[in-house]
């Protein structure tokens, strides 16, 4: 009785039965859900929106918010189009500059939060403006749609049902999950964000740490931007502008604390196959896609008030 107690505390394990539940019934309504090219699909979507949960999921480890996930990961979308269509960079050359560029803008987001010591959220917001003013500015809406062969063939190959892209958030899951439970830098952004006032009577730098999220944030943003050039074939300014409320939903989701100072790699991943799967229900049922935001907003509720039930219960609220 202990165990499964202690089971039903942990915070993927609703995601993990619903998971099961869904896929299940799923399998009973739409035959074609278990195709393989249908599974496929599902990857190729879970792919580019498991590093925007990341994204967002290292921000609110340190407390703070990134509004401007989706507009720095579309400014970096067309940079890295630009970059191969405009000035012939090989694809080698243009991912660690586009790297860099998300960095970059991660950076200026840190450091504006700390020395002006305006909440992240304000400055992100701002900032979110100002990335999407220069992408527009540069593209004048127009795509870059001349990628290199190479590049769009691996946005589309895949090895039975499981496609190339996959290969880069299984990646970066990995080292993240290292990164919060084994490195100094990952247990004291956690530290911070659980008790920022204890944390730096400790010795943990303030500014030092919310900067780091914040850069991390941006990589992030900056490598979902480059798998979604390779998934899209494109660059499309567009890249990004619907990444809002999936960069919340699926940390929260995941089992996040709103307040800083725990995050789940391996929630936020199933939280994303959740998503991805009811995404995938609705397709095959026909439904609005309108309504998956309805779903997604639901489902941000229930897990604030599934978090703090768990907070009450094992005594850390």
């Amino acid at each position: 009785m202990n165990q499964l107690r202690r089971l039903v505390l942990v915070e993927w394990s609703g995601l993990a039965v619903a998971i099961v539940i869904g896929a299940a019934i799923l399998s009973m309504l739409a035959p074609n859900f278990l195709t393989e090219f249908n599974i496929y699909v599902m990857l190729r979507s879970f792919c580019v929106a498991l590093l925007v949960g990341f994204a967002q999921m290292v921000t609110l480890g340190v407390g703070q918010m990134n509004i401007a996930v989706g507009a720095l990961g579309g400014l970096v979308a067309i940079a890295f189009g630009g970059m191969m269509e405009v000035y012939g960079l090989p694809i080698l050359a243009a991912v660690p500059v586009a790297l860099l560029i998300g960095a970059a803008g991660g950076l200026i987001n840190g450091l504006l939060t700390v020395r002006t010591g305006i909440n992240g959220f304000i400055i992100t917001l701002a900032t979110a403006s100002a990335f999407t003013g220069i992408n527009l500015g540069i593209t004048e809406s127009i795509p870059f749609y001349k990628m290199p062969p190479a590049l769009v063939a691996f946005g589309e190959q895949r090895i039975g049902a499981f496609p190339y892209l996959l290969i880069a958030p299984v990646i970066v899951a990995a080292l993240l999950g290292l990164f919060f439970a084994r490195t100094v830098p990952g247990r004291q952004l956690l530290a911070y964000g659980g008790n920022a006032q204890a944390a730096e009577l400790s010795g943990i730098p303030r500014e030092r740490t919310i900067v780091m999220a914040h850069v991390l944030s941006g990589l992030l943003a900056a490598a979902a931007a480059i798998l979604a050039v390779a998934q899209l074939g494109s660059a499309q300014p567009s890249i990004g502008s619907d990444w809002l409320l999936l960069s919340f939903a699926a940390p929260i989701i995941g089992g996040a604390a709103l307040t800083g100072g725990h995050v789940s790699v391996l929630g936020t991943l199933f939280a994303v196959i959740l998503i991805a799967l009811i995404e995938n229900g609705m397709v095959l049922a026909k439904v609005d896609p309108y309504w998956v935001q309805f779903l997604l907003g639901a489902l941000i509720l229930a897990a604030v008030w599934l978090n703090r039930w768990r907070a009450v219960r094992t005594g850390t609220a």
